[in-house]
């Protein structure tokens, strides 16, 4: 029996109310609000035994003291007419606060995401995944439900907190509405993670049960990173494009809030307008950053959410999407204070590497499986008359067709965008070596989409697990097998212009070189792209055509 009457809920959001009732039972409960005081009492005993032993005689030396000697280094501690030490009790309450909000920030974020994804890895194998999406409640419902009811031991946890962290912050003198501003950057933080943690859970499932732990894992790693720049070298940025990936994370405000900030941060700028300029410019930046991304995570929720074999995104997303990307990454490349030849292409490198992720992302949301191939090969004849543009169009924007047109397009979008700021670099020695990089890094993107899709095609078991390893070996085997050789960029850049990372090697070679570099690899997209084509043809002829030409038609899989 759940402790409190939930059935109010229901006509809200049943899917919240299922979870409720699952979730809110006495015993776990009492569990809860157990762990989460005991917590607190013992971070307040940890800082308390951080404070100077008032039995010991001077001079002691304590980060809390308020006084200070020339010839001895450090905060030192002088007694009050009471007996006792002066304590600056602001930075004591400081520092109470900043553990309270890392330790919060954590648990929802990780503890969160793990919870998420593993509870959709149960709804799956027991079989109930499958009776919400035949339930007339809507996507959107459902998954809030998700967000809201998965995680809700986890939020009575952080709301029994709530009372000693405001105390904190204002006994720490950080105003009020800072602390509010903190809560609304924790928010939308969750809703981003949890957004994504969703996405990833209905999306990796072949991971089995090393799903959750991977995607909580990326999590912690990542706010480890961040959170551990910020609080101890006060700064995060250093002027490129990696900026933008500091800005997920709400432990960059902490810096503004207890007045740590170094002059760097307080240096970003976003399309050379000073965002890092005040908390509040900052704080609103973040809070466009997380809607816009949460905005296209859940544009791939409401796609396979009921459609399970369906694309993460459609093909017209797809290149709103790269454009979106495009236009926010480069707004960190450009400032003021970093526009030297050598920095500009140094962030083009960054760059480079950032749409090499991106379109990796995009070769896994677009590309069709088998199946829905063979449909579309087969089919597509009788569609024909419903689509302007023949084949083509279909390619495009079709939803079952193959991506390697749609990847191409994508490809062009993103050379578009970037194309432009480099030709208006000044003259440089660094100029021409970017635009060869960019176009190198383009065209090995289609070859990996190419043979992306292909592996995709073939009939085997577990082909999206072979198709991301395949891909993956093809980008981390060169670099490693030339680093095993001693094969450097600077002497050795022929080999390094057929791997993933080209623009380390374009400085060093010469236009001839590169020139034939991209013929090699345009003759690799060709021979892939007839390949894939007599694939096509085979797997999308029928079965009594097959069967007369004296061939076994092609297994439906």
């Amino acid at each position: 029996m759940t402790l409190l009457n939930l059935d109010w809920l229901g006509e809200w959001n049943p899917q919240l109310s299922r979870e409720f009732k699952g979730r809110l039972k006495p015993r776990n409960i009492l569990i809860t609000v157990a762990v989460s005081l005991l917590g607190q009492l013992l971070l307040l005993m940890s800082f308390a035994s951080q404070l100077p032993n008032h039995a010991l005689d001077n001079p002691v030396y304590n980060r809390f003291c308020t006084g200070e000697k020339q010839e001895y280094p450090g905060n030192f501690c002088i007694r009050n007419p009471l007996g006792g030490f002066e304590i600056n009790w602001q930075l004591w309450w400081q520092d109470v606060f900043i553990w309270l909000s890392v330790i919060g920030m954590v648990a929802l974020l990780v503890v969160g995401t793990y919870m998420l994804i593993s509870d959709l890895s149960k709804e799956e194998q027991r079989g109930t995944l499958n009776f919400l999406r035949l339930t007339p409640q809507s996507s959107q419902s459902i998954l809030i439900g998700k967000m809201l009811g998965v995680p809700i031991l986890l939020y009575l946890v952080g709301f029994l907190a709530l009372p000693l962290h405001f105390v904190a912050g204002l006994s720490g003198q950080i105003p009020f509405s800072m602390i509010l501003g903190f809560y609304t950057v924790l928010g939308a933080s969750c809703l981003f993670f949890y957004s994504a943690a969703l996405l990833f859970g209905l999306f990796g499932t072949w991971l089995g049960g090393f799903q959750a732990w991977l995607g909580s894992g990326v999590v912690l790693m990542f706010l480890w990173l961040t959170t551990a720049m910020s609080l101890n070298n006060g700064s995060l940025t250093y002027h490129t494009p990696f900026d933008w990936i500091t800005l997920f994370s709400p432990s960059i405000l902490l810096t503004y809030l207890t007045e740590t900030n170094g002059k760097d941060m307080k240096s970003l700028t976003v399309w050379n307008l000073p965002v890092g300029a005040s908390v509040w410019s900052i704080l609103g930046w973040m809070l466009v950053n997380y809607g816009l991304w949460t905005y296209w995570a859940w544009q791939g929720l409401k796609r396979c959410f009921h459609k399970p074999s369906a694309t993460l995104l459609s093909k017209q997303q797809s290149y709103w999407l790269t454009a979106c990307f495009e236009v926010v990454i480069l707004g960190f490349a450009l400032n003021l204070h970093y526009d030297s030849p050598k920095g500009l292409f140094d962030n083009l490198q960054m760059l480079l590497v950032f749409n090499l992720q991106l379109f990796l992302c995009l070769m896994a949301m677009l590309s069709p499986h088998r199946q829905a191939m063979q449909d579309w090969a087969r089919y597509r004849h009788q569609k024909r008359s419903s689509r302007k543009g023949g084949v083509m169009s279909d390619l495009i924007w079709g939803e079952k067709s193959p991506a390697l047109v749609a990847m191409v397009l994508n490809v062009a979008i993103a050379s578009s965008i970037l194309l432009p700021w480099i030709v208006l670099w000044p003259a440089s020695q660094y100029k021409i070596p970017a635009l060869w990089a960019l176009l190198l890094n383009m065209s090995l993107i289609i070859v990996y989409a190419a043979v992306a899709q292909l592996m995709l095609l073939m009939k085997m078991q577990k082909r999206a697990p072979w198709a991301a390893a395949t891909v993956g070996l093809m980008i981390v085997l060169p670099p490693l097998i030339f680093g095993l050789l001693s094969l450097e960029p600077a002497k050795h850049a022929s080999v390094w212009l057929f791997s993933a990372f080209p623009w380390a090697a374009v400085e060093y070679t010469s236009p001839i070189t590169v020139f034939l570099a991209i013929i090699g690899q345009s003759l690799a997209t060709g021979l892939l792209s007839i390949q894939l084509t007599r694939q096509l043809h085979k797997v999308g002829e029928s079965s009594t055509k097959a069967l007369l030409s004296g061939r076994a038609p092609a297994a439906i899989e």
